[in-house]
């Protein structure tokens, strides 16, 4: 059987001596996991970041792992890691023990050719669970390689070439991917409890490519990449699940020589999805940093990244903090932790935005704004949310029960 071909992880960091391979959160923000380096060998590393102070706790198997090694924690403080062995991708959860590191094999997927590509989706909500994509010439198997009663299960089989992967609810019952299918990407709804049952979600266009970035379920608050607006070219949006009105794409989101990477949203903002403070990973010529925006600010906040930042990694709390994983050499392990309040309507624009509390080793203070304002009208009121097709206007569709 001929092995699946390898997604390369991307590094990231400040220099060769603290490499930052990505960093995967639960859904809950308990845990993180990620691969560290000492010198040339790679190891997975847990992170605890509900407690008082963010510690890891290395997880090094017999032999050294290999860059393109997938980890992601687990709701139990578990990693699970994915290694390719003898032509098959092996799963394990790793646990720490006294001394050394416990290992549990879950057992292997082989993939039907060497052009096949199997990767981790993002942590399930509840994290009791885990799923793969493997993506095929003409069609992506859909797998359950953690938390099943027998090892990985096959839960579907999806036409097309998927990408992506968000979770639309807090069940983990709702998961939409990106679908290439006839040259057009559109996101697809695949539903866990009625045996991988797909469902149309974006469709803004009838010629473009639509893809979902990020999903809020408590507010309903989606992030988009289209090129709806301007065929040939991907701008990003939002719009909120469930509402008849149209995606909408705003000029604050759109930054010559910057590209916008929206990795977390702000949760518990429950039918006000105007309200929800959306962060962004910005690159630029001169490397990486934060962007902060919201619907209704209409505006994009930049700030200095913390040093060693794991880059497009961190997660909102309930109440607006934005917290962003780095490692140094001098302090491994830690936590920056950014507050950027909702802009007032008599705040101007180019006013300070915000504070990012400094931690030791971190160096998360404030750079002076880039603001752009939108021209846009006023955002939308707020709906109930419900996954449905997003068509240009208005948008309807599927109901889900």
């Amino acid at each position: 059987m001929t092995a699946c071909a390898i997604e390369p992880t991307a590094e990231s960091g400040d220099d060769d001596r603290t490499p930052h391979a990505p960093c995967a959160i639960t859904a809950d923000g308990a845990y993180a996991a990620r691969l560290a380096r000492e010198g040339d060998s790679w190891f997975p590393e847990r992170w605890t970041l509900d407690g008082p102070e963010p510690y890891a706790v290395p997880l090094p198997a017999h032999q050294p792992e290999e860059p393109g090694t997938e980890v992601q924690p687990m709701a139990d403080g578990r990693v699970l890691i994915r290694r390719l062995s003898q032509g098959r991708h092996a799963f394990s959860l790793l646990y720490p023990t006294d001394p050394g590191t416990g290992e549990l094999p879950l057992g292997a997927v082989e993939c039907p050719d060497g052009d096949t590509v199997l990767r981790l989706l993002p942590p399930a909500p509840g994290g009791q669970r885990a799923y793969a994509v493997a993506v095929g010439r003409r069609s992506t198997a859909l797998w359950l390689v953690a938390g099943g009663a027998f090892g990985p299960e096959r839960l579907a089989e999806i036409p097309g070439r998927c990408s992506g992967g968000v979770w639309l609810d807090r069940t983990g019952r709702m998961l939409a991917l990106d679908r290439e299918a006839d040259g057009l990407t559109k996101t697809v709804v695949v539903d866990l409890e009625r045996g991988g049952e797909v469902s149309p979600l974006l469709q803004i266009a009838a010629g473009s490519d639509d893809r979902l970035l990020l999903a809020a379920p408590d507010s309903g608050l989606i992030l988009i990449s289209s090129d709806a607006p301007s065929p040939g070219e991907p701008r990003l949006g939002w719009g909120v699940l469930g509402s008849t009105l149209p995606v909408r794409f705003p000029q604050s989101l759109r930054l010559a020589g910057r590209a916008l990477t929206p990795f977390a949203v702000q949760p518990g903002q429950v039918l006000v999805p105007e309200s929800c403070a959306v962060a962004l990973r910005v690159d630029g010529p001169f490397g990486s940093w934060v962007g902060v925006w919201r619907p209704a600010d209409r505006w994009l906040r930049e700030f200095a990244a913390p040093r060693g930042w794991l880059a497009g990694s961190g997660l909102w709390t309930e109440d607006g903090v934005l917290r962003l994983p780095y490692a140094t050499e001098e302090e491994p392990c830690g936590v920056a932790r950014m507050t950027v309040p909702a802009r007032s309507a008599e705040e101007p624009a180019g006013a300070s935005a915000g504070h990012a509390e400094e931690r030791p080793g971190g160096t998360a203070e404030d750079v002076p704004d880039v603001v752009a304002e939108a021209l846009e009208p006023e955002p939308p009121e707020p709906v109930a949310p419900r996954p449905v097709p997003l068509q240009q206007a208005p948008l309807a569709g599927l109901v889900t029960k």
